[in-house]
C-alpha cells in the first residue's frame, strides 16, 4: 500500500497528526532533517502505530522533500486504514 505523509520535522513530539484535506497524513517528528534522521523517525513513528517492523516502511519518492509517498509492505490499505483509524 502507498501512503502519501507530509512530515514536519523538529516538532515538539513524534506523532501522527492527522489527515489533511487532501488525503495526506501528517506526521510531526523530533529529528532534524539532517543526514537522514528525520526519514528514520517517520517510519519509526508509522511502523509503531501500524505494529510492523521500521523495514516494511520504505520510502518511495521524497527522501529530501517533507512531502513523502511511503510504501508499507505486509500490510492492506484497509488494515493501514484501519489500524491508523482512518476512515476510508
Amino acid at each position: 500500500m502507498r501512503l502519501p505523509v507530509k512530515v514536519v520535522p523538529r516538532a515538539p513530539h513524534d506523532e501522527i497528526v492527522g489527515v489533511m484535506a487532501d488525503g495526506t497524513l501528517k506526521v510531526h517528528v523530533t529529528a532534524a532533517p539532517v543526514d537522514g534522521a528525520a526519514n528514520r523517525a517517520v517510519r519509526q513513528v508509522l511502523a509503531r502505530a501500524l505494529a510492523i517492523k521500521p523495514e516494511n516502511v520504505e520510502i518511495v519518492r521524497g527522501e529530501t522533500a517533507r512531502r513523502k509517498l511511503l510504501r508499507v509492505n505486509g500490510l492492506t490499505a484497509a488494515e493501514v486504514h484501519a489500524r491508523l483509524g482512518l476512515t476510508v
